[in-house]
C-alpha cells in the first residue's frame, strides 16, 4: 500500500492535491448544473445568487453586499450591470454619496420568484447526488473554509 504524503512532502507533480484547482473545478461543475436549471429564466446561477441576497436583505449598501457575497466591489459591480440593464435592480445614491444602496425592482422580485423552482430543481439534484449527510458536510466545510481564510 502506497504511503501517505504530508503536506510538507508535496511537489509540483501532486497538482491533483492543489486545493485551489480542486475547489474551482467543483465550482464549475455545479455552476453548470444551476445555470442549465435556470437557463429558460434568463438567469445564471451567480446572477440568482445576488437576486436571492438581495430578496433576504432588502436594500444593502453595495460594500455589505460584496462582503456577503465574499467577492470585491468593482467584480460585484461590474456583476450587477446585467441585472441592471434588465430593471431587475435599482441603484440609489444615499445622502453620503460613498454610499449605493441596491435593492430589488418590481420585477427583480417577481423573477426571482419565477426562478425559485428552477433554483430548486438544481439544488435537489446537488443533494440527491451528494447524499444528504454528505451534502451538509460540504456546506460545513465550505462555510469553515470562507471563515478561516477571512481571518488569515
Amino acid at each position: 500500500m502506497a504511503k501517505s504524503k504530508k503536506i510538507s512532502d508535496l511537489d509540483e507533480t501532486d497538482l491533483l492535491l492543489c486545493t485551489c484547482a480542486n475547489l474551482r473545478q467543483a465550482s464549475r461543475v455545479v455552476t453548470q448544473i444551476f445555470d442549465a436549471a435556470l437557463q429558460t429564466t434568463g438567469l445564471r446561477g451567480t446572477q440568482f445568487t445576488m437576486l436571492a441576497a438581495l430578496s433576504k436583505t432588502g436594500p444593502i449598501a453595495i460594500t455589505q453586499l460584496a462582503e456577503a457575497l465574499v467577492v470585491d466591489r468593482t467584480t460585484l459591480t461590474r456583476n450587477l450591470k446585467p441585472l441592471l440593464n434588465k430593471k431587475l435592480l435599482s441603484i440609489e445614491n444615499q445622502e453620503d454619496h460613498r454610499v449605493k444602496l441596491v435593492s430589488l425592482t418590481a420585477q427583480g422580485k417577481q423573477l426571482f420568484k419565477d426562478a425559485l423552482p428552477h433554483w430548486q430543481k438544481a439544488q435537489n439534484q446537488m443533494v440527491k447526488g451528494l447524499g444528504k449527510d454528505q451534502w451538509a458536510r460540504l456546506i460545513t466545510i465550505l462555510g469553515t473554509t470562507i471563515a478561516s481564510t477571512r481571518t488569515a
